[in-house]
């Protein structure tokens, strides 16, 4: 199932670090290797094996350089500092913001992530991103810069210049081309913003502001940011009549969190026999929970499995939303999926990740 280069950690040299902000930083990986470096859509992440004591975690980056950048990868990330004394440090991007060094080496795997940029799509796009959200809007920006005509509104609200990344290099990308415009808002600009003018609007991102930048048209929209920043956006742009399919978003946490409103997707009914037989007269593949014989009908417009069993109010373990942890692993007691996104580790016979499959027939999971 796996392919020997997508699924193997592979060794990247640190060729250079770039300080991007008060707390961003960029870093740009080259493959040990040459032949290591493998082709990437925009929006789409790397895993990097990140040591921890005597073993490593694994942590996921945004590759925030373009695809016709073929033999780098760029990531630009964000030093979480302890928000409190009583909680840890970052241990990823301390590690890379304070121990990482040009020269040194990275246990790097993908790239991965369904998050894409649709490259066949002639709609206006909306990128819109909070905060260290902005890398993988930076990447599609690129794209749209340099192969596409169509209208693009770069949108990123973060607090000050001190902490905006990559502004100089978006700037550079809008003016190459007619039809980008972009627009910064500011939570807490200083003064000195002010008076240089480096931001449009201030306080949060509203249904005003976006009412007043955007004519009516049917767009593609992208989200990226901190689960708070996507909840009103994705609240903002759907009661402007923007329809939930047109929106993608890339954040780690349950989609329900996008929503305010409790769901309207199927809940989940009783199945018609006490032990439910795959393959009944339903139209369509059923998601039966074994335990419980309650069976939920596939959605096609769903996302995974763990996604389908969100929107009926259940709350399976997950953590990465990508198919690298192995937190979502539940065991399948019949029926067949598809993976839509390479697992990092391959389920043993019998078990599935939910997070990045979707069935292809009914399904009976231990749940």
């Amino acid at each position: 199932m796996k392919d020997s280069q997508s699924s193997r950690f592979r060794p990247f040299r640190v060729v250079e670090k770039l300080r991007e902000s008060a707390t961003i930083t960029s870093f740009h990986l080259e493959p040990v290797d040459p032949g290591d470096w493998m082709p990437f859509e925009a929006g789409q992440f790397l895993i990097l094996r990140v040591p921890e004591g005597a073993g490593h975690v694994l942590r996921n980056y945004t590759v925030s350089s373009a695809p016709q950048d073929a033999g780098r990868y760029r990531i630009t990330v964000k030093r979480e500092g302890a928000p409190r004394a009583d909680v840890a440090e970052g241990l990823s991007s301390t590690w890379l913001h304070d121990r990482i060094q040009p020269g040194d080496e990275i246990e790097v795997q993908g790239p991965r992530g369904a998050f894409k940029l649709d490259g066949a799509s002639q709609r206006p796009v909306l990128l819109i991103s909070g905060g260290v959200g902005l890398t993988p809007m930076v990447s599609m920006l690129k794209v749209l810069a340099e192969t596409s005509d169509r209208p693009v509104w770069f949108i990123h609200a973060c607090d000050s210049h001190e902490v905006h990344a990559l502004q100089a290099e978006v700037a550079a990308l809008a003016a190459r081309r007619s039809g980008i415009r972009v627009h910064y808002c500011y939570r807490n600009p200083t003064e000195a913003d002010r008076a240089a003018g480096r931001h449009h609007s201030e306080g949060l991102l509203t249904r005003e502001t976006l009412q007043a930048l955007l004519p009516l048209d049917d767009y593609e929209a992208y989200l990226c940011g901190p689960p708070p920043f996507m909840q009103a956006l994705y609240t903002l742009l759907t009661g402007l009549g923007l329809r939930k399919e047109r929106i993608a978003y890339e954040f780690f946490g349950p989609a329900s969190l996008l929503t305010e409103a409790p769901s309207t997707a199927p809940a989940p009914v009783a199945a018609p026999e006490a032990s439910p037989a795959v393959g009944g007269a339903e139209e369509g593949p059923q998601v039966v929970l074994n335990r419980s014989g309650c069976s939920i009908p596939w959605r096609e417009g769903a996302e995974s499995l763990l996604s389908l069993l969100e929107d009926a109010g259940l709350e399976p373990e997950f953590s990465c939303r990508a198919g690298v942890c192995g937190t979502c692993v539940q065991s399948l007691v019949s029926g067949e999926v598809t993976y839509f996104e390479e697992p990092l580790d391959e389920p043993e016979p019998g078990k599935v990740l939910l997070c990045c499959c979707r069935p292809t027939s009914t399904v009976v999971l231990d749940l």
